[in-house]
């Protein structure tokens, strides 16, 4: 879970960026070997680009799990907030510097195609997590709307 307040910034910042750069983000997204992404994002040619954000020196160097995510990722990026020092960032990945208003690509990620088994499972997982956060959030809109609204539990079928 994002937990920093700067960390929400930057995971902000960088889901601006990777919308204008014409990728679909979302934050906190399952790999299927369980590890979690901080951003995930399709891209417009089915391309998987995954995002580990980083606002403490401590979190970056004890971070042993990222080497994880590549099996998943055809692009990999960690994110940093504009005061951290990008010198400690492991150099064979992409680097995004971005706050709450947007961010910005400062060394590009080298690229690798994922199998396609892969990227099936991968692309199948990413849209049904969207689909399901985005239902949770119309049923909380709706409920905020109406409160006395009784929907019908999904385990009624009488």
């Amino acid at each position: 879970m994002i937990s920093s307040s700067t960390a929400v910034d930057v995971a902000r910042g960088v889901s601006r960026l990777l919308l204008a750069e014409g990728y679909s983000p979302i934050l906190e997204f399952t790999l299927p070997n369980g590890r979690r992404l901080d951003v995930a994002a399709i891209g417009p040619g089915g391309e998987m680009l995954g995002v580990e954000i980083k606002v403490a020196l401590a979190d970056l160097r004890g971070d042993s799990k990222w080497p994880e995510y590549l099996d998943y990722c055809d692009l990999f990026y960690f994110a940093i907030p504009p005061d951290f020092p990008d010198e400690h960032v492991p150099h064979q990945t992409g680097l995004i510097v971005a706050d709450r208003y947007g961010g910005s690509i400062v060394k590009e990620a080298e690229a690798q195609s994922l199998h396609a088994s892969r990227r099936k499972a991968v692309t199948i997982s990413f849209a049904r997590c969207a689909a399901e956060r985005l239902s949770r959030h119309l049923e909380a809109a709706a409920l905020a709307q109406i409160p006395n609204l009784v929907l019908p539990d999904a385990t009624d079928q009488g």
